[in-house]
């Protein structure tokens, strides 16, 4: 294993918490997978949430990007306490590219309130004990993310936050093309606001992450990306990153 190698996956381990133990497994049964949840990630050792299979693919989209010089930044829309940024950020540190910039967008006051009717499964997850409760909603403030990638000494002017609403901050954003955009914002209307806003600003090329896809249980996401994807006639293929998150690569101009 060669040293670039070696320092990504002592990163991704260190991101997640998981250097001496192991990640939340679904596979052990909803309740216990819950009661691992949140045992592993409402003390504030981890910073990213993602599973190693969202991060190893996240890794190697960037360095897609990368070998064949797709233009563009990287977003990631919903950054929590900023693990994947700071992935992205260390990717590129490994590569040494110091003319693209990672964004994080977030409103880091939490997650809005959803409308109850149109998405009940939503209103009952934000107002519920696992995001109400023992994760406060997702919300962490923008100088904590900072300090959280700062720890890994990766927070310099490649690293950029874009605080704010999804549906007032982005479409003012100073964006000009992104290689990379990450959707984790988990609800309906933020997610077809980072499409709306950003999808027009991604490269041929470049890669649509969407974490939330097939969160049924308790979100519309799909809804809103199978919606979006229709409207503007989107037919790349869709593509399982694991059983929950897929992704797309553009390939129109």
């Amino acid at each position: 294993m060669d040293a670039n190698t070696l320092y990504l996956e002592l990163l991704k381990r260190s991101l997640t918490d998981t250097l001496h133990g192991r990640e939340p497994d679904p596979a052990a049964g909803m309740q216990r997978f819950m009661l691992d949840f949140i045992r592993h990630y409402v003390p504030e050792r981890a910073i990213t949430m993602l599973p190693r299979a969202r991060l190893d693919h996240l890794q190697a989209c960037v360095e897609d990007v990368l070998e064949r010089g797709v233009p563009g930044d990287l977003l990631e829309a919903g950054v929590w306490r900023g693990g994947a940024v700071a992935l992205m950020r260390g990717v590129l540190a490994v590569h040494g590219v110091t003319d693209r910039v990672v964004w994080g967008a977030d409103s880091f006051e939490g997650l809005p309130e959803p409308d109850a009717a149109r998405f009940p499964r939503e209103a009952a997850a934000h107002d519920g004990p696992v995001l109400r409760d023992a994760l406060q909603n997702l919300a962490v403030g923008a100088d904590q993310v900072r300090a959280n990638i700062a720890r890994f000494g990766l927070l310099d002017a490649q690293v950029q936050l874009l605080p704010g609403w999804f549906g007032e901050s982005l479409p003012r954003a100073p964006l000009q093309r992104l290689a990379l955009l990450r959707v984790d914002c988990d609800f309906y209307q933020s997610t077809r606001d980072v499409l709306e806003s950003l999808y027009d600003k991604v490269s041929p090329g470049g890669h649509v992450i969407i974490d939330d896809y097939a969160e049924d249980e308790w979100t519309h996401c799909r809804q809103a990306v199978d919606e979006f994807r229709a409207e503007r006639g989107i037919t790349e293929p869709l593509r399982a990153v694991d059983g929950r998150c897929y992704a797309w690569q553009r390939t129109e101009s």
